[in-house]
């Protein structure tokens, strides 16, 4: 049997643009990928703290230290600036690899950027 887990976690960024014009993803300041153990174009799940909203896309890098969050294209309509997100990714393991698994969280400050790795 396999199950989904989570992967990693970016918990509590504010989206600092919405660029609906832009072809579609989420544009993620580099440091926080790297820290979170996420690719470019990786498929993840946004969580929009202040609307509820939920949805699926994928990332692509922003300048590193930027602190940057947009939302572009048709996710732009997902989340205005400064709302509150959280950004996920999974992985499908076997169910002996479940048990010792624990996914990245990375919690950043006011400013996007680490604050802490749990």
């Amino acid at each position: 049997m396999q199950r989904t887990m989570l992967k990693s976690k970016i918990h509590r960024v504010h989206i600092t643009e919405a660029c609906l014009e832009y072809e579609g993803s989420l544009t993620v300041d580099k440091n926080l990928l790297d820290a979170a153990d996420m690719l470019e174009y990786e498929q993840v799940e946004v969580y929009n703290i202040a609307t509820g909203d939920r949805f699926r896309t994928y990332v692509i890098n922003g300048e590193p230290g930027s602190g940057v969050i947009c939302l572009n294209g048709a996710a732009a309509r997902k989340g205005a600036v400064n709302d509150l997100i959280i950004i996920c990714s999974y992985v499908v393991l076997e169910e002996a690899e479940c048990r010792g698994h624990r996914g990245i969280n990375i919690l950043a400050d006011a400013n996007n950027r680490i604050a802490k790795v749990a």
